[in-house]
Order: structure tokens, then sequence, then C-alpha cells
């Protein structure tokens, strides 16, 4: 990758970021209960993820950068996986194991099906018509 491409994302990867700390910070969850925030943060980074990729991709065909900064960038960044691992290992530590196992289970499986639906809605969203003579 460029130093261009690097910037790109970490640009969007700072707003990423900070929008997820802020959201962390405000709706803090303690050790030994459900991390919604965490859970939220990740399902809806997938959703909004797989639904803008894919309008990007696939309907605007926007510049490589756009995607660089905007996807890998700032909802990769507000996504987690890290934090989502030590929020399991916490609570497996603090003897909540079933906590723990059915937070990564419904964390990954909500994800994907957030991610689906992403794409489905996109896939589905209807195209603007161009009409003669009249820009869109």
């Amino acid at each position: 990758p460029s130093a261009g491409d690097l910037g790109l994302v970490a640009a969007g990867g700072a707003v990423g970021a900070l929008a997820r700390v802020a959201l962390a910070e405000a709706f803090a969850t303690p050790v030994d209960g459900i991390p919604w925030t965490t859970l939220a943060e990740n399902v809806g980074g997938a959703f909004a993820l797989a639904l803008v990729l894919t309008l990007l991709a696939e309907r605007v065909g926007a510049a490589r950068e756009v995607r660089l900064a905007v996807c890998t960038g700032a909802l990769g960044a507000f996504t987690t996986y890290s934090t989502l691992a030590e929020e399991v290992v916490l609570r497996l530590l603090v003897d909540r194991p079933l906590l723990g196992l059915g937070y990564a289970v419904t964390s990954v499986a909500m994800g994907l099906l957030a991610a689906l639906a992403g794409v489905a809605l996109a896939r589905w969203w209807p195209r603007r018509r161009r009409t003669a003579g009249k820009p869109s």
C-alpha cells in the first residue's frame, strides 16, 4: 500500500475508533454483564459495512480511496474483534463461562446476519431512473 492509502485508512480509522470509544464510555458494561454496547457496535457496524461497501462498489463505482477511508478505515475501526475477544475472556475469568460463550456465539451469528442483510438491502435498493434531458 502507498503512503496515501495508509493515510486514508488512518484518517477514517481515527473517526471510527473515536466513535466506538465514545459509545463505550457513555454506555459502560460491568464485567459480569452482557456487553450490549460492543454487541450493538459490531452488529450495526457489520450491517453498515456490508451496506455501504456494496453500494459503493456495485452502484456508485466509488474510487478505491473512498472505500479505503470509509469502509476499511472508519467502519473497520468502529467494529472491533479485539474488544469482543477481551470481553469474552473477561467473562470466562469471572466465572461466567456460559455468558462468555453465549456472547461470542451471538456476536458472530448476529454480525453475519447483519452483513447479509446489509448486502441484500443494498442490492434491493431501487436505482434512480434518469429521464431524457434531465440530470438525476
